[in-house]
């Protein structure tokens, strides 16, 4: 039976006694993490979101009354205990902040009692993902998933705190807003009022922050709930958070200089962590001929070398195939790892299949200096030599190549590198190796919709002098974007806007737009510009991918208080669900069955 906390009132958290409250009365609430009844003596581990304090009942000392309910308690029961602070006079346990303190309790409360929990609440859990999530309000105990969202949450006060005193505004823009589906898919929304329209769901903020600089506001922050119906990742959730922000008047520097003030900030606050600055600058075309990606990890070497000059006239035709076609040979030394079994070196060429990649050569250097590989016999034994020192290669190591299309090739060693760098242990969650990326192309071709499509969006300012360009070659036109990286992850990005006219309709009208269509999409942005429109630029950071890396975990889902799981389903309240025919009646809409 559950009794009243009535009369009584919380003195300390758990966790928060220390030595200096010893001979003080505390009253502490909390849930039952372990009971011990030890006949005659009775431990009672309380938990809170700040710790753990030990309750010890012992016969002589304590009411009989109390022992007795004390040897009754079972995990997860909400218990009150008022008693006295004490030095332990057991052994002190160093692994708890309460280590060297106890509690002789006067008087225990149940407040609530529990049901045997479907798991144990304990850090590291060995449980099921899927059951955890099932039952995430008791996964949320656990001290591990505790201190993570106390980081997130500390991260957020930081960071409104940080960009107050750099005169941003925190302004809240709409959740119902009109659907642009030039990039991922929106989530609808349909409307009661207007019958046959819909709603769409942010993806990001973008537009309303442009308008907000028209309007004169100047500098903008909003911590923004943004939705994209696409399919999951380790770290994408179908609903995320995003530090949003938009200057004005600035350029590329300015927003630069901000954010690295803010991420030094950041990081000494929460980490003790000291960020080098300034950081490190890449254009993204370095970025992907060192590392094959436009998120480098720069936490180890191992960085692409392109051989297509050495290989050109060799025997190899895989070699000299993917040059004819306008691609590249490019390769990565793995230091060390000559010896790697013909197995193991079979699962990376299946693991480079899947980036698109036909297969992977490899040269293995024996520590004697003999050399096997998959290739040798097309090769003269000069132009294998040119090839190992080209590479760098020293007895020991293992040398592997990939040939294709620029694209493949980026991708399918960019992927190998980090996937050797998992399996060779060389990633050290305790290092953070910032960089931010430059110059990224303004524009992608899509296959899929032959022609070109924004890289970042549509309303990314060009670089000033590529701007001759935009109609001869637009795939050389680079974009004044940059993106911050950490550890192989990016976790912001942005860019400076287009505020001209004339440049905004160009960019229309590459992007395959008839003005109709941009006006329709756009139109109350574009009439907006008419109105005096400042330079402005912005950024925004996936906040829970930055607390993520902070937290040292590998998924966003561990500092997300309630995730979906990769079907975009929430396991624990079981949404989606099917709603009720009046509701779909209201809003003139009917579900179809697929036949």
């Amino acid at each position: 039976m559950a009794e009243s906390m009535q009369g009584l009132k919380r003195t300390h958290r758990c966790g928060e006694l220390t030595a200096a409250e010893v001979g003080e009365t505390v009253t502490i609430m909390g849930w039952v993490q372990k009971n011990r009844n030890k006949g005659g003596l009775v431990f009672v581990d309380v938990r809170d979101r700040s710790g753990i304090i030990q309750v010890v009942c012992e016969e002589g000392k304590t009411d009989p009354a109390l022992l007795e309910k004390a040897a009754g308690l079972r995990s997860e029961y909400v218990v009150a205990f008022v008693g006295k602070v004490a030095r332990r006079s057991g052994a002190v346990n160093d692994k708890i902040a309460t280590g060297e303190i106890e509690i002789l309790p006067t008087e225990l409360r149940i407040l609530s009692e529990s049901l045997t929990p479907p798991f144990p609440v304990e850090e590291d859990s060995k449980t099921r993902e899927e059951v955890r999530l099932k039952y995430r309000y008791l996964d949320l105990r656990r001290p591990d998933l505790q201190r993570n969202l106390l980081m997130k949450s500390r991260v957020m006060t930081l960071t409104r705190q940080f960009f107050a005193n750099e005169g941003f505004l925190e302004i809240e823009t709409p959740m119902l807003g009109k659907s642009t589906p030039e990039g991922a898919r929106d989530y609808l929304v349909p409307s009661r009022i207007h019958p046959g329209s819909f709603y769409g769901l942010p993806q990001s903020p973008q537009l309303y922050k442009q308008l907000l600089m028209c309007s004169g506001f100047d500098r903008y922050i909003q911590i923004a709930r943004c939705f994209r119906d696409e399919d999951l990742r380790a770290d994408r959730q179908p609903e995320f958070t995003q530090i949003d922000m938009e200057l004005s008047f600035v350029d590329v520097d300015d927003v630069i200089a901000v954010n690295e003030k803010y991420l030094a900030k950041l990081f000494k606050e929460v980490l003790d962590v000291d960020v080098q600055l300034p950081i490190q600058r890449m254009t993204w075309q370095e970025a992907m001929d060192r590392f094959g990606s436009d998120k480098p990890d720069l936490r180890f070497g191992m960085e692409l070398v392109d051989v297509t000059d050495v290989v050109k006239g060799c025997g190899f035709g895989v070699f000299t195939g993917a040059i004819e076609n306008g691609g590249s040979v490019r390769g990565i030394n793995a230091k060390g790892q000559g010896a790697m079994p013909r197995k193991k070196i079979d699962k990376l060429t299946a693991f480079v299949k899947d980036y698109g990649a036909k297969g992977l050569a490899y040269v293995a250097i024996q520590e004697d200096g003999t050399v096997k590989s998959s290739f040798a016999k097309f090769m003269s034994d000069g132009e294998m030599q040119n090839l190992i020192s080209a590479m760098g290669g020293e007895p020991g190591d293992l040398l592997l190549f990939a040939a294709d299309k620029n694209k493949v090739v980026w991708d399918s060693l960019g992927a190998l590198r980090v996937e050797l760098a998992k399996q060779l242990e060389l990633l050290d969650k305790n290092e953070y190796r910032f960089v931010w990326i430059t110059e990224f192309p303004l524009l992608e071709w899509s296959d899929e919709q032959n022609r070109y499509v924004a890289m970042h969006h549509p309303f990314t300012m060009p670089m000033e002098e590529d701007l001759p360009l935009i109609d001869s070659e637009p795939g050389k036109v680079r974009a004044k974007a940059y993106d911050i990286v950490l550890n192989g992850n990016e976790i912001g990005g942005g860019s400076v806007r287009i505020h001209q006219d004339d440049i905004q309709e160009k960019m229309f009208e590459v992007l395959g737009f008839t003005k109709e269509q941009a006006y329709s999409q756009f139109g109350f942005l574009l009439d907006a510009f008419k109105y005096g429109v400042p330079p402005h630029a912005g950024l925004a950071y996936g906040l829970d991918r930055l607390v993520m890396l902070m937290a040292k975990q590998d998924s966003i889902r561990d500092v997300i208080a309630f995730p979906k799981v990769k079907d975009a389903s929430c396991l624990m309240t079981e949404a989606p669900s099917v709603v009720d025919e009046k509701q779909l009646k209201e809003l003139g809409l009917e579900t179809l069955t697929e036949e």
